[in-house]
């Protein structure tokens, strides 16, 4: 073969190699499935193979028109619900199995776009409950310390650890009847308020049980309580003919409301009887009531005592006052779970169904359980609310109810103070002269009682223990009430208040209003246990 002929055939060869060597590399471009890629992100070229794309953004041809289609989303490792997410978010970290790395269209963690994730992938919830400060530092009412050695006392309205409160709407209420709670549910709902026993500790934790301006309770906790014994002295005071009383006082009034309710479980354990049916077949008249009355957990008593007050005829709004105007938001809260529990109904409707007007609209924003429970003051804000209620009564024709119920109902105890010391310099006359000339009948006493409970929480219980017992006859529910539901909380302010108020001891009133065993169980509860 002759030269020419040789360099045609090598020419030819090439032509043909270079043909067939891009067919083969076209076949090999990937085609931008991820199914099998663990990472979530595109299949990589093979090292030293081009990818078949440009290196434009996004990992795909910037001259398509469309970006590759995904077959089905990202298809997560097969580990990947077997193991834990990191970081804390509730989320795979970024980059991480399941989801692709960061890149165009994916924000990184913490960037625009995505809020802040807290522990547990959720934001940080707020406390159940504010802190109720001190009153010489500003107002709510806090847990009060004590001497060494006491347990800690359970607050009321606060969960217990390992027996949290059911939640509305969780059981099947039944509906009850008439105005007597059924004795089957009280037993139950006992049980639940009464809460888990409280641990020893440095000092006594006073039951946050209403706002109280340095707190000094009647009752504390006894350092020697035996549960066993104090229920054997109580079969034994009620065994055979007759009961012994002072037995029966010296145990049901010297003791706290919890130390009560183990009580009533040893007594169940040891001899197989209610004790709460035993008190009631052995006792009478108001001695009766009195001691079934501290037999109640709080929220219970206080539930029960506002459906008596709404039941029948006629609703006895002092009483809805007293209560809906005195208690912490966490208080509240748990009477209302109470009132479901008991009467299958809601507390709030009842309270709507049973009152009107503006009086009603009071006690519908109390019934809510918000107001602020800090202790933060603004005294600008508080000139400017004080010259708020100034327009909205005394300053116009007729009355803005709502601007007052706002006002009161809303914000905490030091602000609100601060509010009526710049009411006095506005108006030149308290706060209180205002409300008798602007209001009348119960949103006058409503709103009366708060800025009562505002200024000095002992003084207004004091006034309501004396009005029990003014004129002909005792309003003995009433007295009963107060003593049993301050006696862990203030009572003994209250008497120390009651003395300056009235110029005798609050157990002189009593001796002189009360008489026999029902007598002594309250000026026992109002000495107290210590």
């Amino acid at each position: 073969m002759n030269l020419k002929g040789i360099l045609s055939d090598v020419v030819s060869n090439a032509v043909k190699q270079h043909i067939s060597g891009g067919n083969q590399n076209r076949q090999q471009q990937p085609s931008g499935n991820t199914s099998g890629n663990s990472s979530g992100g595109y299949q990589p070229s093979p090292a030293g193979q081009s990818s078949g794309y440009s290196s434009g953004p996004g990992g795909y041809d910037p001259y398509a028109s469309q970006p590759p289609q995904q077959q089905g989303g990202y298809q997560p490792s097969s580990d990947m619900y077997n193991q834990g997410y990191g970081g804390g978010s509730g989320y795979p970290s970024s980059g991480g199995p399941g989801y692709p790395s960061g890149g165009p269209g994916y924000p990184p963690s913490g960037a625009p776009g995505y809020p802040p994730q807290g522990p547990g992938g959720y934001g940080q919830q707020p406390s159940a409950y504010a802190p109720y400060p001190l009153d010489n530092q500003q107002p709510g009412y806090p847990p009060q310390q004590y001497g060494q050695g006491g347990p800690n006392y359970p607050p009321y309205g606060q969960q217990q650890q390992n027996q949290p409160y059911p939640q509305p709407g969780s059981q099947n209420y039944p509906s009850y009847g008439g105005g007597v709670y059924p004795t089957m549910a009280m037993d139950a709902v006992a049980q639940q308020f009464h809460g888990s026993r409280p641990g020893t500790g440095p000092g006594y934790q006073q039951p946050a049980y209403g706002p109280t301006m340095n707190a000094n309770p009647s009752l504390r906790p006894t350092p020697t309580f035996n549960a066993n014994a104090d229920a054997e002295t109580l079969r034994k005071a009620m065994k055979g003919f007759g009961t012994n009383n002072q037995k029966v006082i010296q145990v049901i009034c010297g003791r706290t409301n919890w130390e009560r309710q183990e009580i009533n479980k040893a007594f169940k354990v040891m001899y197989g009887k209610d004790l709460i049916k035993d008190l009631k077949s052995e006792l009478s008249g108001d001695f009766e009531d009195l001691i079934l009355a501290l037999m109640e957990p709080p929220a219970v008593y206080d539930a029960n005592q506002l459906h008596k007050a709404m039941a029948g005829l006629g609703t006895k709004e002092s009483v809805l006052i007293e209560i809906m105007c005195s208690r912490t938001n966490a208080q509240i809260q748990s009477i209302k779970l109470a009132y479901k529990q008991i009467y299958g109904r809601d507390l709030e409707r009842e309270l709507i169904g049973e009152t009107s007007g503006h009086f009603k609209r009071l006690l519908t924003s109390l019934c809510a359980g918000g107001r602020d429970e800090s202790s933060r003051t603004d005294p600008v804000k508080a000139n400017h609310d004080a010259r708020a209620l100034y327009r909205a009564g005394e300053q116009r024709l007729g009355t803005d109810e709502s601007t007052f119920n706002a006002i009161l109902a809303s914000q905490n105890y030091a602000q609100l103070r601060l509010v009526f010391a710049e009411y006095q310099k506005v108006s030149n006359h308290s706060i209180e002269q205002a409300i008798n000339a602007e209001f009348s009948g119960d949103i006058k006493d409503g709103l009366l009682a708060i800025v009562k409970t505002i200024k000095n929480r002992a003084a207004f219980f004091a006034e309501l223990l004396y009005n029990s017992m003014r004129g002909l006859g005792t309003r003995d529910t009433d007295l009963i009430r107060i003593v049993v539901t301050r006696a862990e909380i203030d009572l003994r302010d209250i008497r120390t208040e009651y003395q300056r108020m009235y110029k005798t001891s609050l157990e002189n009133a009593i001796a002189g209003d009360c008489s026999g065993n029902y007598k002594e169980g309250l000026i026992a509860l109002v000495k107290g246990n210590y």
